[in-house]
């Protein structure tokens, strides 16, 4: 398996045999901002709970998007909260198909994190395998020495987006109803980016929430023009879910680069224009 992932024998197999591991519970969904009450509910033992919010983005912002990226020293604080030293083994999880999940690998990626999976499955991964959870709050067992370093990973910012050439290809990884504008839950207006590809994340994983072996993956990308263009840059709503791309696509042997401040950043600005239907433009 793709290092960036990891399965719910391998992670039980390296707690049984006490080897260091960094566990984050990241569960969070559009609608549903319970993330923590369902980690003390119950967590996969000696996970420490990262929220979305706090720790995985800046405050919310028109100018900056809903999960703008977070100020570097407020990430460091996080990562020594955690425990995290710059040579741990991180696993993140959540219980929806590692959308959220997703946004903490790349974020901790970008930051200089080297080791850093994803439990493909997530929570419901880990309890079909027979494993139990515990409950309550949890804490780090000694303060972490890793620092966030901005970059490891490329970005583009939102006039970035706006000035791209034909040769840089624009991904809208939300879902194709969002994209065609057909229906906006949360932000200012409906439609998506003009020239913007629709390839829906929920398309990156099968029923049961596990990632698409590497092939399938990049069949997928690739038939989606993806292998064709000298640079992909991915969006969503807030750069949450585009992050669940960012991982699929790098599975399927593809390079690609985060706009964080997404569809919400975007829509906020009432001059950046908006396509509506299946066309791109």
């Amino acid at each position: 398996m793709p290092e960036a992932l990891i399965d719910a024998a391998t992670l039980r197999n390296r707690l049984d045999e006490h080897t260091p591991t960094v566990i984050l519970d990241v569960r969070w969904k559009l609608g549903d901002d319970r993330g923590h009450e369902h980690y003390v509910d119950g967590h996969i033992p000696g996970a420490l709970y990262a929220d979305i919010n706090q720790d995985l983005a800046a405050p919310a912002s028109a100018a900056a998007g809903r999960h703008a990226l977070p100020a570097i020293d407020d990430l460091t604080q996080s990562l020594q909260r955690w425990g995290i030293h710059p040579d741990s083994t991180v696993v993140v999880y959540d219980d929806n198909a590692s959308q959220s999940a997703a946004r903490a690998w790349w974020l901790l990626r970008w930051a200089g994190i080297g080791d850093v999976r994803v439990l493909d499955g997530g929570l419901s991964a880990w309890r079909d395998a027979g494993n139990r959870l515990e409950t309550g709050e949890q804490t780090a067992a000694d303060t972490g020495t890793a620092t966030a370093v901005a970059g490891a990973l490329p970005t583009w910012d939102i006039d970035a987006v706006a000035r791209r050439g034909p040769d840089v290809l624009l991904v809208d990884a939300r879902a194709g109803e969002r994209y065609r504008g057909e229906t906006e839950p949360v932000d200012p207006r409906p439609g998506h980016i003009p020239g913007a590809l629709s390839a829906p994340t929920a398309d990156n994983v099968d029923a049961d929430g596990r990632f698409l072996p590497a092939d399938r993956l990049r069949s997928r990308f690739t038939g989606l023009g993806i292998g064709d263009a000298k640079e992909v840059v991915v969006y969503c709503g807030s750069g949450v879910t585009a992050a669940h791309e960012l991982l699929a696509l790098e599975l399927a042997g593809f390079e690609a680069a985060l706009f964080p401040g997404s569809w919400s950043q975007w829509s906020a600005d009432a001059e950046r224009p908006a396509a509506v239907g299946e066309n791109p433009r």
